[in-house]
């Protein structure tokens, strides 16, 4: 050891006093070595093993427990619910994907309509109840941006943007917005100046949404542009969701949305004769002249049809408009046709899921209409909301200003194509629309002479 010493001591340890195991030391240099005797190897192993295990079993009898109040409490997410996103740049934006759910499920309603039908009032049926947030023509920003599109071409457009509207995702609405445009706002949206829910505490302190009433739209012009977050958050305080539109034309597109079982979405279609809609696109026609074009670009090119009942109409300048009022009630006929013929025998999507609604039923009785459309809806229709239909429909004014509702003479207005239209354009509607109107009880006409005797009535009981 290189004259190293080598030194051994024995030490006496507390626990030998009382009869325990020694332990000796021995030294080299400046290190110690301590040996212990194999009893206390093995004590001392089987405590730490009986710690140990006794660890482990508690630790597992904690993730066991924290893996049933899991189970038990944990509420199954759905993916129609969507996180919201705070902007509202692009469809890319991953949205509500993990919105917790729903206490109660919506009920959703679609009126399927088309132009010149009474919609407008209809949807002041839904626009006026206070449980309902309504929104009037929204697929109208798809047919300004992609114009001039084809009307059955922008179909699966309209139907993605209902998809996220019903979902009270309103970004949708910025993807037809003009490139370097303001972000959309509540006044931004079409016909927001006489919506109720955008005109109304908390909106806006003009008016009450439970006040039942015509909103003035220069009063809500004055109320301040609230974000499209703002609106969502509003949107999704109501159970009822109603959008009336024209821009779908024909049932069998909402099928993948009825089909949804996220959604429950029903289909109220509001028809009306042809010819008194014909007669009213001709009134309307300087309103109407981007949509007829749009219309009209959709009827099939290789389709053998019923020659226009006066070839020289549509040469004729100054009626031009007039020809394309009356050949887009082709493609609206044939499309509601479809529609019809699917409700005929209903698939398993459909049934108890679509009601239909004839104008002229509307105007005759409301009070009976609405209460049949509401409760359809699942909604109760109050004193205020009927007495509101009723003055609507008995005004002393026989017709007023296109695309405006007011009070007026309803009965009086929905036969007025029995004087104004000539027997040539009666002639041309009832060729292009003649199913639908076997289907909906509307009769045709053999002369000008019976179409213009209005004692006569020309409405039978529909088959629907």
């Amino acid at each position: 050891m290189r004259g190293k010493q080598y030194q051994q001591l024995k030490l006496t340890a507390p626990w030998e006093k009382d009869g325990g195991y020694g332990r000796k030391l021995k030294t080299y240099s400046n290190h110690t070595k301590i040996i212990a005797q194999p009893g206390i190897v093995m004590k001392v192993l089987r405590r730490k093993r009986i710690v140990l295990f006794i660890a482990y079993f508690l630790l597992l009898v904690l993730t066991m427990l924290n893996l049933a109040n899991y189970k038990w409490t944990k509420e199954p997410q759905q993916c129609s619910h969507q996180m919201r996103s705070t902007t509202y740049q692009s469809r890319s934006d991953i949205r509500f994907l993990y919105r917790p759910p729903l206490a109660k499920k919506r009920q959703l309603v679609y009126v399927l309509t088309t132009w010149r039908s009474g919609s407008s009032f209809f949807g002041e049926l839904f626009n006026q109840n206070p449980e309902v947030f309504f929104l009037y023509e929204p697929m109208w920003h798809i047919w300004q941006k992609l114009y001039p599109g084809d009307a059955v071409s922008l179909q699966g457009a309209a139907r993605d943007m209902l998809s996220s509207l019903y979902r009270c995702d309103l970004s949708v609405f910025q993807l037809y917005n003009s490139p370097g445009g303001k972000n959309f706002t509540s006044l931004g949206l079409f016909g927001a100046t006489l919506n109720k829910v955008m005109c109304s505490y908390p909106l806006c302190s003009a008016y009450r949404k439970e006040v039942v009433g015509m909103v003035d739209d220069k009063v809500c012009k004055k109320c301040p542009p609230q974000s499209l977050r703002m609106l969502e958050e509003e949107c999704l305080k109501y159970g009822t969701i109603v959008i009336k539109g024209v821009r779908i034309l024909d049932v069998n597109v909402l099928a993948p949305l009825m089909e949804d079982p996220s959604l429950d979405l029903k289909v109220i279609h509001l028809v009306r004769d042809p010819r008194a809609v014909a007669n009213s696109r001709i009134k309307s026609r300087h309103g109407l002249i981007r949509e007829n074009l749009q219309v009209v670009r959709s009827r099939d090119p290789k389709l053998r049809r019923v020659p226009f009942v006066d070839p020289g109409h549509k040469a004729n300048k100054k009626d031009g408009s007039d020809y394309h009022s009356i050949g887009a009630m082709e493609v609206i006929c044939d499309r509601t046709s479809r529609t019809l013929r699917t409700a005929l025998t209903p698939p398993s999507w459909l049934k108890g899921k679509y009601m239909a609604v004839r104008y002229e039923d509307l105007v005759e009785n409301p009070v009976k209409t609405i209460r049949n459309v509401y409760r359809f809806a699942n909604l109760s229709a109050n004193h205020d909301i009927e007495s509101f239909a009723l003055n609507m429909t008995s005004g002393t004014s026989s017709s007023s200003k296109p695309f405006i509702v007011s009070s007026r003479n309803a009965t009086q207005a929905a036969s007025a194509w029995r004087t104004v239209l000539s027997i040539q354009q009666i002639k041309q509607v009832e060729d292009y629309c003649h199913h639908s109107m076997a289907v909906l009880g509307y009769e045709r006409v053999r002369t000008a002479g019976e179409a213009k005797d209005l004692s006569k009535s020309l409405l039978s009981a529909s088959k629907l």
